[in-house]
């Protein structure tokens, strides 16, 4: 049952939620993402602890990403071979017992900081087939005119859990341990498999289009349909331009806090929680938008790069903390309206593929802009770096607008008759 237009945004805000299947979905991941959140803030402390080392931290970064760069094009076709539900189990369940292995190697107190990257590799292994799946499933769960609101509150989600994961991380490392943090996370992955294993099948909006091109095919498929897609590949082209310049904010928030403000580590959890708190916002009001545009995207771009802008102005706590509380809202707004609208533009049989590649783009383009964005920082501080990524999000929102319109249709499915649906 679709809501009444002239509802309250609360009512729309929620709509997702009306349909079973995604309410089991949704209530499992806030589980599962408070724990995972946990465990990020407690692997980084755990392996602080082990080395003294912020190079360490580091190297554990590229265990749990690089695999996307190799793997992450793979994975999207997988997602268009594999049942999404069943591939989101047997990956779920793999991430559990990463986190239960983790907690081991804590609370067996093995003080060998390559047990904890090699179980990072581990984990970073399954996300290029998790990932794709987990976007492409959205689709099944809640059909094309809710896509937007459930890709909002998922935004939404997890915002919140990154404001909640780290402050509960800080209480639990304090007096029961990282080990605590990696095994709560283990248990809080079974909260999803519960739910994807009690999914009504029969009540999946889209039936699945099981791909049987051979591999490479199927991966070049999907590059010929973003290729020749104009919304795919405008989005794509400012989603990689932005993830570049503009979203590195692991780099410039610390130094932010550090250099420019004078500040503590509480002065970094103030910045970080505000960035945070503004995200939830922006994906609240993402959920709440019945319909979407290409004007939608630029706009969000465009209020992405001003409020950067904004941040770099500013000189004391309070009024960057405000800043970045508008940064964190249109930031989302503007990951979660570019992820919907990719994902309207693609037909189901092409769902995985696509969303793998999405995901490629945002992660793989990490190393690059790291480096980009860290040696920014090192000559002209982290007000230049956000003045380069503002500029960069008026620059694509500029052409965007220069380009002309994106037809944004519901595709047809062109499935072939080697494909089967499921």
């Amino acid at each position: 049952m679709r809501p009444d237009p002239r509802a309250g945004m609360l009512v729309r805000v929620n709509a997702s939620l009306r349909n079973r299947n995604y309410r089991l979905y949704f209530y499992g991941q806030m589980v599962s993402q408070i724990g995972n959140s946990l465990q990020n803030a407690a692997q980084a402390w755990f392996v602080l602890q082990l080395t003294n080392s912020p190079a360490a931290l580091g190297v554990l970064g590229f265990c749990l990403y690089a695999p996307y760069a190799v793997l992450g094009l793979f994975g999207g076709a997988f997602a268009d071979r594999w049942d999404r539900r069943a591939t989101m189990i047997v990956t779920q369940t793999g991430m559990a017992l990463a986190a239960a292995a983790l907690a081991a190697v804590a609370y067996l107190h093995v003080d060998a900081v390559w047990a904890v990257d090699l179980i990072a590799l581990f984990f970073g292994i399954i996300l290029p087939f998790e990932n794709p799946s987990r976007q492409a499933l959205m689709l099944q769960l809640v059909g094309r005119e809710e896509l937007a609101n459930a890709i909002g509150l998922n935004a939404s989600l997890g915002n919140a859990t990154r404001v909640i994961g780290p402050a509960l991380a800080g209480v639990m490392i304090a007096t029961v341990g990282v080990g605590a943090c990696f095994a709560l996370n283990a248990v809080s992955f079974f909260a999803v498999i519960a739910a994807l294993l009690v999914m009504r099948r029969s009540e999946f909006h889209e039936a699945m289009t099981v791909n049987r091109q051979p591999l490479f095919a199927s991966i070049g498929a999907g590059f010929a349909y973003a290729r020749t897609t104009k919304a795919v590949w405008m989005a794509l082209l400012m989603m990689a331009t932005l993830s570049t310049l503009s979203m590195n904010f692991a780099i410039m928030l610390p130094v932010l806090a550090k250099s420019t403000l004078a500040g503590s580590a509480q002065t970094y959890g103030w910045l970080a929680s505000a960035l945070a708190l503004g995200g939830v916002g922006g994906a609240t009001f993402a959920a709440s938008r019945k319909h979407l545009s290409r004007t939608h995207v630029l706009i969000a771009a465009a209020g992405f790069g001003a409020t950067e802008l904004l941040v770099a102005s500013q000189h004391t706590v309070t009024s960057v903390i405000a800043a970045l509380i508008a940064t964190g809202f249109c930031y989302t707004l503007y990951t979660a309206t570019t992820n919907t609208l990719v994902q309207l533009a693609t037909p189901s049989e092409l769902q995985g593929r696509i969303a793998g590649l999405a995901g490629y783009v945002f992660v793989a383009v990490g190393p690059l802009g790291a480096l980009i964005t860290g040696a920014l920082t090192q000559h002209g501080g982290a007000p230049f770096s956000f003045i380069v990524g503002g500029l960069a999000g008026l620059t694509m929102a500029l052409a965007g607008y220069l380009i002309g319109p994106w037809p944004l249709e519901t595709p047809p499915n062109a499935t072939a008759d080697s494909d089967r649906q499921v």
